[in-house]
């Protein structure tokens, strides 16, 4: 009892960012608190916490998604992608249903086989590919409000990370964030084969940080950064006197996790329905966003063979580089779309501080700050993305 005791202590700090370095700063207690509270009621009461606010489910697709000459159903661009089964003849489709069916299978390395997505536009001439990565615990659905707009001038591409979505999750696999940067660029130059603006979100933005500083082919023609982390996991912002107070707790989680029966029981517990719901909540600015359709959009993949194995890999992993190393060897056109009531990387934190002050020190940096909007900016306030993005890839393709 004892060790289940610890376990729900520790993860007190943990389970709300197991993905996410950011943390705090010395200004930033409340945050800290916020956390602290969340998650302790979480793994400590029997009975889990309903969400005060209503939620609704939005099952409309979008006109474009019913006109196939927007999609790309056979991919030429590789030998090695096959394309997904097709749709069923008559209904109506969600957007996420519609993406999952246009989805198509791509070999990595002759051994993985990764799921993306790819829409094509039918007036996208003389304008840049976009490759949109995901966020720890998510996959290609996360985009499910940005793909259709998006669409409408650029051919977009969404991938799932090794371990995520409907990609593998091979059983023993060590996870790092280099290994999701080396599968980006081999996506570019095998699939897309163009110079490609990168979109990510949390790990998904350092996974394209790293994969644009290691690019000597020109693969890259600009990054956009949506609430990026700090690394893999907590362990890689030493600098922090939070993170160094509760450093040994962070490897006694790792231990404890790393015993099978532990780390299953926790699992199982965080994919509860409302265990989710009540985890999405507390990062989303927006609490209608969190509808059923996200929660069964983290929720699917978290079932698969292999899910178990890449959770207790990523959260007790190596961090992975530090985008304050990284950053300086860019040169290219980077956005910064930053929610400012993200409790995971708060603009106050070491890592918001850093990001927040390149804009004013490096030309190619421009940072927009969205009032009201948490740690997954795509998807909790979409038109607020867009409404900045837009324009930037405009200015983007026509320079």
């Amino acid at each position: 009892m004892e060790v289940a005791s610890a376990v729900r202590s520790s993860l007190s700090f943990l389970t709300l960012q197991t993905h996410s370095s950011s943390s705090f700063s010395s200004s930033s207690s409340s945050h800290l608190q916020t956390l602290t509270n969340t998650t302790t009621h979480f793994f400590t009461s029997p009975k889990t916490r309903t969400s005060s606010s209503r939620l609704h489910i939005h099952h409309h697709a979008p006109a474009s998604f019913h006109q196939p000459s927007h999609f790309i159903i056979n991919s030429s661009t590789s030998s090695s992608a096959t394309t997904a089964e097709p749709p069923p003849a008559s209904g109506t489709f969600s957007e996420v249903e519609m993406i999952k069916s246009k989805c198509l299978k791509w070999q990595w390395k002759g051994q993985y086989s990764i799921n993306y997505f790819a829409s094509s536009s039918d007036d996208d001439e003389g304008y840049p590919p976009l490759l949109l990565v995901h966020g720890f615990g998510a996959s290609i659905p996360h985009w499910r409000r940005n793909i259709k707009t998006l669409s409408q001038n650029y051919t977009v591409y969404a991938i799932d990370l090794l371990g995520f979505g409907a990609s593998d999750k091979p059983p023993g696999f060590s996870y790092t964030m280099e290994t999701w940067a080396e599968l980006i660029l081999d996506f570019l130059e095998e699939v897309i084969k163009k110079p490609t603006v990168l979109i990510g979100n949390s790990v998904g933005s350092l996974a394209c940080v790293i994969a644009a500083s290691d690019s000597s082919k020109e693969l890259v023609r600009g990054i956009v950064l949506l609430n990026c982390a700090g690394g893999m996991n907590n362990k890689a912002i030493v600098d922090d006197w939070r993170i160094k107070l509760v450093l040994p707790l962070l490897w006694l989680i790792d231990f404890l996790l790393r015993q099978k029966g532990i780390a299953s029981a926790i699992f199982e517990r965080v994919k509860q329905r409302e265990n989710l719901k009540n985890i999405l909540s507390s990062v989303y600015g927006n609490k209608d966003s969190v509808d059923e359709e996200l929660v069964d959009i983290i929720r699917e993949p978290a079932n698969d063979e292999g899910a178990l194995d890449a959770f207790v890999s990523i959260v007790t992993g190596p961090p992975g580089p530090n985008p304050v190393q990284l950053m300086p060897k860019i040169s290219l056109p980077v956005l910064l779309l930053w929610g400012n009531e993200d409790p995971f990387t708060p603009l106050d934190g070491p890592v918001g501080k850093y990001f927040s002050s390149l804009a004013s020190e490096k030309e190619n940096v421009k940072l927009c700050v969205l009032e009201g909007v948490g740690h997954c900016p795509h998807d909790d306030r979409p038109e607020l993305v867009h409404e900045k993005l837009l324009p930037w890839l405009a200015n983007l393709s026509n320079s």
